[in-house]
């Protein structure tokens, strides 16, 4: 892992995804770049320049009074001197929060994005409610990390992976095992086994033994848990085990077949206390 990248507005939800991603920074000499975007005002337009025009005076004090506090917040944490052991960099761009986050993750080529949020209560305004939500979360190119509370990295030993045991996880599964022998971790399979899609125990012992024999994993528990719907299934277990981070894969656009639909990613970040780790499959 070489770079992470930090969506901030500067909350304390953004403060705890920064020290996260400072800390994983810290075990693996990763750079961080913290993003902030400062959304123009409605109507504005951008010319050739990528300069913003907006319609009115007024709106445009107050557009530039934003960015230069932005600059200013940045210049401030840099003095603190919290962060004076890793790299990190402060970055302020104009416009919409998704396409800024996808634009720094292909320029920087960003192995990781940590992110804060509140969950179901708000949080994040900018960039991590509606569409954005949904949008970071299943479709960035990297990995997702979203946090809600302080989280101290080196307590995280146990992570449940949601599956169904049947999609191609060749990418995922590298990818996860990065981050399991970062935190030197246990990795807790489970496929959620529901009324209206429901496997027969044979089915399940055949499909998780080919499974581990395609992707040669270690450190690893396989589990069926049963319960409906499939979000809630995940979340429940996470907790039966005392897991200390959830990690599932995404579709982009039409979500996990049988085990994601559109919108069960996105209830997991919004309700599970733990932090939960995404990729796009």
């Amino acid at each position: 892992m070489k770079t992470i990248l930090v969506p901030t507005d500067f909350s304390d939800q953004a403060t705890y995804a920064l020290d996260m991603a400072a800390a994983i920074a810290r075990k693996s000499n990763a750079k961080v770049h913290l993003l902030n975007v400062v959304e123009a005002p409605h109507g504005s337009s951008f010319n050739a320049m990528g300069e913003v025009t907006m319609p009115d005076a007024s709106d445009n004090m107050f557009f530039v009074q934003m960015v230069e506090a932005s600059k200013g917040k940045f210049a401030t944490m840099a003095e603190e001197g919290k962060y004076a052991d890793i790299k990190l960099d402060g970055l302020v761009e104009v416009g919409h929060p998704f396409e800024h986050i996808s634009r720094t993750i292909t320029e920087h080529e960003v192995d990781l994005v940590v992110m804060g949020t509140q969950g179901t209560s708000g949080g994040m305004e900018e960039f991590f409610v509606g569409s954005n939500t949904e949008k970071v979360v299943r479709r960035a190119k990297c990995p997702v990390l979203t946090v809600k509370t302080p989280v101290d990295i080196s307590g995280i030993k146990n992570i449940a992976f949601a599956t169904n045991f049947r999609d191609d996880y060749s990418v995922l599964i590298e990818q996860l095992v990065n981050l399991q022998k970062l935190f030197d971790a246990t990795i807790h399979m489970v496929s959620v086994n529901t009324p209206s899609s429901f496997e027969t125990d044979r089915y399940y012992k055949k499909a998780m033994k080919e499974f581990v024999e395609k992707y040669r994993l270690e450190n690893y528990t396989m589990n069926v848990y049963n319960d409906d719907p499939e979000e809630d299934g995940i979340i429940y277990f996470a907790e039966d085990i005392n897991a200390d981070m959830i990690a599932l894969g995404t579709h982009g656009r039409t979500g996990l077949g049988r085990l994601l639909s559109s919108s069960i990613a996105e209830d997991i970040v919004n309700h599970a206390k733990r932090p939960v780790w995404t990729f796009k499959l």
